[in-house]
């Protein structure tokens, strides 16, 4: 995947791949306060400014709707358009563990299928009662990697409704980007945006300026928080042994990172700075660690600002604590104790590569990328229906039908 040609958001340029990647939409539910730290200005439920023909048209009741089913979650939103922005009007977001067990038989498992579909009957509840006028919904790294992938897809289809596109890791990057540049630190200096997973991550390097950042180049690996997790021996219960496990994570990511490292080397010299950007439950997680917070609050820690060293260190902290140990922290419970400590190596290596001085943190990515893309498609359908009504007043044709 690291050698293949690197996205480019403005032109959209860039061969996709996996599965049936490549449709725009799934038209199946078309129906007629903050703590005082260092931070982006990020409104919940908003996103950067809509494009000028979708907000001259005025308010629209329309919905529009993005799914995810990853590794390990399964998350709904739904938003309509806003002034500049959107409003969230719906969202559901689940553990389903899809990827459980599949670094081992590279299959899904009918326990976790099942997990996954009960969510999913959820999500098709939701979408049937809101007004969505355009969706879309994919899959990620545990239906690309699986044998028995597409069958699943094909199975939440009949029994959902919900037409999920398997997307491939470059159009997995793009969506991430898309979702969540607007809150990098203002700066001239290159940037790195990354997105931990629960069967890969995702490293991108972006251009700065332009509504749009264009993207220069990216890496996709095989590692996430469940993949790894799955992948490296359980600690024997000792302190050794856990060292020794998060020691043999660190080894098989930098390993994996290694090409993307070399080749974006000569950037991390830039004279402006470098800046550094997550999204991911791992990096929002840690950034509930660092401000003690007694349970997770979006509002607090969406464009959060954090010390890089305040990550590496709560990082250690938690790969040397059992997993008992790390269950009982805020914001973390019984969910994340287990693939915690992957997400942390996984996040060290990108510090290493990347040694920014502070980490920007994103509680958003694919799915307000895919609301982003839809909202873009949408108002540019609109202009060229204008445009064809225009013309064909303009020689005497009439309104279109």
């Amino acid at each position: 995947m690291a050698d293949a040609p690197p996205p480019d958001l403005k032109s959209g340029a860039g061969k996709r791949r996996g599965g049936t990647s490549g449709k725009v939409a799934d038209f199946r539910y078309k129906r007629p306060a903050q703590p005082e730290h260092k931070r982006r200005d990020a409104r919940p439920g908003s996103i950067a400014p809509l494009p000028a023909a979708m907000r001259a048209r005025g308010p629209r009741r329309q919905a529009y709707a993005a799914l995810d089913l990853g590794t390990n979650n399964c998350r709904l939103l739904i938003a309509r358009p806003s002034g500049e922005n959107f409003t969230v009007i719906d969202a559901f977001s689940r553990v389903v563990r899809l990827g459980e067990g599949l670094a081992a038989s590279g299959r899904l498992s009918d326990v976790a299928m099942d997990r996954a579909l009960a969510a999913l009957h959820v999500c098709a509840e939701k979408l049937r009662r809101r007004n969505v006028h355009l969706a879309r919904s994919v899959a990620t790294e545990a239906c690309r990697r699986a044998a028995n992938g597409e069958r699943f897809i094909e199975r939440v289809r009949e029994e959902t409704g919900i037409v999920l596109d398997i997307i491939s890791a470059q159009e997995e990057a793009r969506l991430a980007v898309l979702g969540c540049h607007i809150l990098l630190e203002d700066g001239k200096g290159p940037a790195v945006i990354f997105d931990i997973g629960g069967g890969s991550t995702e490293l991108v390097l972006i251009e700065p300026g332009g509504p749009v950042p264009r993207i220069l180049d990216w890496m996709s690996v095989p590692w996430g928080v469940v993949s790894l997790t799955d992948s490296v021996q359980g600690p024997d219960g000792t302190a050794e042994g856990r060292a020794a496990r998060y020691a043999a994570m660190r080894d098989i990511v930098d390993k994996s990172f290694a090409p993307f490292a070399r080749r974006i080397a000569s950037y991390r010299k830039a004279r402006d700075g470098i800046r550094l950007l997550g999204t991911s439950g791992t990096v929002t997680t840690l950034a509930s660690l660092h401000l003690e917070l007694p349970q997770y609050d979006r509002r607090a820690v969406d464009g959060l600002i954090v010390p890089s060293a305040s990550m590496r260190n709560i990082s250690t902290r938690l790969s040397t604590m059992s997993e008992a140990e790390r269950g009982t922290l805020p914001c973390i419970g019984d969910d994340r104790a287990n693939l915690v400590v992957a997400g942390c190596a996984i996040l060290e290596s990108i510090l290493d590569i990347w040694p920014a001085r502070e980490l920007a943190v994103a509680d958003r990515g694919i799915r307000e990328g895919i609301l982003r893309s839809l909202i873009a498609a949408d108002a540019e359908g609109e202009r060229s229906r204008v445009q064809l009504q225009r013309s064909r007043h303009d020689i005497g044709e009439g309104p279109s039908a």
